[in-house]
């Protein structure tokens, strides 16, 4: 009995033999070849290594650095190549079977035209490099690197996304370009699509502030852009976008405004709240007196907040009765509280024309009682110009003094050579003229008129003696006794026509004492004409005259007038 036991013992126990040989003997058969793709599954995980069963006679053993995400749990299975054995077992690669398997597909979507899967790993000259998990790494040039233009090269370091493969081989051998824009552009046009497909006129938005532009600022609306123009970010007054939104910012907004075919979105932060505008009329009136704050200042005005939303703007032409402004900055300041008069408005376009100087009585309508023609008046020149003079007077209005009201006798070329800036005059209202806001004012007419008195005394054809003021080319300038001043013309110095003009004048000086014939005096022109030629002339008559009625009859006419002239030239 005991020995049948022993003999039953025996023979499992070679049964047992057998079937590990003929086990161990089929791992040998089945066992996986060099550079054979193999599916295992992970035994453990290690500091440096995951231990994988391939059902070779020992596990297999991949670096963990291969694993670019998450390491694998025990009992996943991977997939691998093995690269051969050493002493500890079969040698494994995740990357290099990752790498095949990947060159397939990529080849595949290369021919295809598909996107594929990519992180962009490294800054290269003009570009990156993308791993593609193939063999060797894809360049990516910069320009088609982002939809947007790339500020810092180095922000998209890391990034996974999806690429187009614009060639794969280079002279044969592996070399693949990708372009990541072109998805992107597809991504962004098919978000765009599907926005223009759903959105509707008054549809609430969220969206996050992108970057700015001198007219407002774009909105990233998940891809693809929209913008908030600076008038509808608010309706009040917005001096600059990035003053009212920041970048970066997310925001809800309204669609005001869709355009398929030119791909522009329109969006608003102001249509959140009522047009002020809607209710004016019931608040306002032309020629209501109103408070408001100056918020911007221009060459032309100022805009004038009268509440948010309305604001109007003061012409420079409204902000004095009686000052010319040169710059509004010299009346009011931004942000200062002023008190304005409505001249008129229009809601479609949402203006309104406001007036400065209207909050004051205007001075103009009682000007021409206060300064009447012939009122003498006193002021102080504020401004010279080539032709005359500004005159301050009282109430903030200017008189005009012409360089023909300055002087009766003077020729004044310049009123610089007569009168200073901030000198006291005295003078007299030539002109009042409310309704073109204009005065002029003399100062010769505070004395009688010279010329009248001149033609008084010298009329035509008599003669004075004066003093030569000056010697020009076309003639000499004498003064009269009363300071009237006359040409004698190059034609009427000489009685002799064969001596030059230069041989008559040269026996002149300035300041010669010279005996003259009036020839002509215009007292509107202020003019007068001598000669010495007439005045030659007219003594030569003189004297024949009284030497005729002197002489009698008693010679029976044997003294001629021949004679006479003789005598006087010997």
């Amino acid at each position: 009995m005991v020995e049948m036991e022993v003999e039953k013992e025996n023979s499992q126990n070679s049964r047992d033999v057998f079937q590990a040989q003929l086990e161990e003997s089929l791992k040998e058969f089945n066992a996986p070849k060099k550079n054979q793709l193999v599916e295992g599954i992970v035994v453990s995980v290690a500091n440096d290594y995951v231990y994988v069963d391939i059902g070779d006679k020992s596990e297999g053993l991949i670096p963990v650095q291969e694993f670019s995400g998450d390491l694998p749990k025990e009992g996943d299975k991977v997939q691998a190549l093995l690269t051969g054995y050493d002493k500890n077992g079969p040698v494994l690669s995740k990357k290099s079977a990752d790498s095949k398997r990947y060159t397939k597909e990529v080849r595949q979507a290369f021919e295809e035209g598909l996107p594929v899967d990519g992180v962009i790993v490294k800054v290269v000259k003009s570009g990156y490099e993308v791993d593609l998990g193939i063999e060797r790494n894809a360049f990516l040039p910069i320009s088609q690197s982002d939809a947007d233009k790339v500020e810092k090269p180095e922000s998209l370091i890391g990034i996974k996304s999806k690429f187009y493969i614009e060639r794969l081989y280079s002279d044969k051998k592996l070399n693949p370009v990708v372009n990541r824009r072109k998805y992107l552009e597809e991504q962004i046009n098919t978000k765009r699509d599907n926005f223009f497909n759903t959105a509707k006129i008054g549809d609430t938005v969220k969206g996050t502030v992108k970057s700015f532009t001198s007219f407002g600022a774009f909105i990233d609306l998940g891809g693809f852009d929209g913008l908030l123009h600076i008038n509808d970010m608010s309706w009040g007054h917005v001096a600059r976008p990035k003053d009212f939104v920041k970048k970066g910012q997310e925001i809800e907004l309204k669609v005001i405004r869709l355009d398929p075919a030119e791909k522009r979105i329109n969006l608003s932060l102001k249509h959140f709240s009522e047009d002020p505008w809607m209710h004016f009329e019931t608040k306002y009136n032309v020629n209501d007196i109103v408070k408001g704050k100056v918020t911007k200042l221009t060459d032309f005005g100022a805009f004038v907040e009268l509440e948010e939303g309305i604001e109007g703007l003061v012409h420079i032409s409204e902000f004095s009765w009686t000052k010319k402004i040169n710059k509004p900055s010299d009346v009011v300041s931004k942000d200062q509280e002023v008190e304005v008069m409505i001249l008129g408005y229009d809601i479609q376009a949402g203006r309104v024309s406001l007036g400065l100087k209207q909050t004051t009585d205007n001075p103009w309508d009682l000007i021409a009682d206060i300064y009447a023609v012939g009122t003498k008046v006193k002021g102080k020149v504020v401004k010279l110009t080539n032709v005359g003079a500004f005159i301050s007077l009282d109430d903030g209005i200017d008189g005009f003094l012409h360089a023909d009201d300055i002087s009766w006798t003077k020729k004044v070329k310049h009123p610089g050579s007569e009168l200073k800036v901030d000198q006291e005059v005295e003078a007299v209202v030539i002109e009042c003229d409310p309704e073109q806001h204009r005065i002029r004012v003399g100062l010769k007419q505070l004395t009688d008129d010279p010329w009248k008195a001149f033609a008084e005394e010298y009329k035509p054809g008599s003669t004075l003696e004066g003093e030569i003021t000056s010697i020009t080319d076309f003639g000499l300038f004498v003064k009269a006794p009363n300071g009237i001043e006359g040409l004698v013309n190059k034609a009427n110095l000489s009685d002799d026509k064969d001596v030059p003009f230069e041989e008559a004048v040269a026996k002149y000086n300035v300041g010669d004492k010279i005996n003259v014939f009036v020839v002509d005096v215009n007292v509107e022109k202020g003019k007068v004409a001598f000669s010495v030629r007439e005045y030659k002339r007219k003594q030569q008559r003189d004297e024949i005259s009284q030497y005729m009625s002197s002489s009698g009859n008693d010679d029976d006419g044997a003294y001629t007038i021949g004679d006479l002239l003789n005598s006087k030239s010997e």
